[in-house]
This record gives structure tokens, sequence and C-alpha cells, in this order.
């Protein structure tokens, strides 16, 4: 989680403590991380497809903003 909370911080320039939720997306496609401050400390959710990869969005600069309709990380057949 520390090694996240950097990337963001000097990455992307962003504060992990501000409620955003970051997703991380593993090489291969097959894992994501979600990273955010639930309130009391960093929360980290972890998800590893068996079959199948997480479709990724382009991105400007390392990021993308969405919003809770957002259907970008859905799961992909290929």
């Amino acid at each position: 989680m520390q090694g996240l909370a950097l990337l963001m911080q000097e990455g992307l320039g962003r504060d992990p403590f501000k409620g955003d939720v970051f997703v991380f997306r593993g090489r291969n496609g097959r894992l994501i991380k979600a990273l955010w401050q639930d309130g009391i400390g960093l929360s980290l959710y972890a998800k590893r497809l068996e079959r199948g990869r997480f479709i990724w969005p382009a991105t400007e600069g390392g990021a993308i903003a969405l919003t809770a309709g957002s259907d970008v990380l859905s799961v992909g057949g290929d």
C-alpha cells in the first residue's frame, strides 16, 4: 500500500488522503488494485481474474477521471 500511495503522490502529484479512489492495473491485465482513504486509514482492494483481462481506458498524464456510472473497468474476454 505504501508503494502505491507513494506512486500517487510522486508520480501523479495527487494526495491519497483526499478520498479519491485510485485503481492500478497489473501488466498482464488480470489484476487490479484499488486504493482509497476510508476515513480511518488506507484501504486496498485487489481482484485477480482467472480468465480474461480488465479492459483499460487510454489515459492522459497517467490518470483518468471516472464517475459513479463509468463502465470502464469491465472484464473483456480477450
